[in-house]
């Protein structure tokens, strides 16, 4: 989750909260309620990117942390929410996840979105 995650991150830095809160002009008091798993991660795309950064995150783990903050705040990630493809695949994929049995035409038209999504960014 988001909160075990950030606190890692921050740790991992040797960095106490305060000292965190202070470089990234954060409310430290505001920000323990976060790693503790009280308050919701922050929904500001430019915060949570500048927080990556500032740990060093880059492609697949920047994006991980990302969706791990979409997530805990039970949101879908917005790039997932936003793609065509995805979103026509969500309701079977959502289906599967409560583990309701696809149909076989299901499954294939699942798996060819998700082959689509692979070679659509393709170079």
């Amino acid at each position: 989750m988001f909160n075990e995650t950030i606190k890692s991150l921050r740790i991992q830095k040797r960095l106490t909260l305060r000292d965190f809160c202070a470089q990234n002009g954060l409310d430290p008091s505001n920000w323990s309620k976060v790693e503790r798993g009280v308050n919701p991660p922050p929904g500001d795309i430019t915060l949570l990117e500048r927080l990556a950064d500032f740990f060093g995150l880059a492609g697949t783990k920047k994006l991980s942390f990302m969706d791990e903050a979409a997530l805990q705040r039970r949101e879908i990630p917005a790039d997932v929410a936003d793609h065509a493809i995805l979103q026509r695949a969500l309701p079977a994929f959502f289906r599967a996840a409560r583990g309701h049995e696809l149909s076989e035409k299901e499954l294939k038209s699942l798996a060819k979105d998700i082959k689509q999504l692979h070679t659509a960014d393709a170079p």
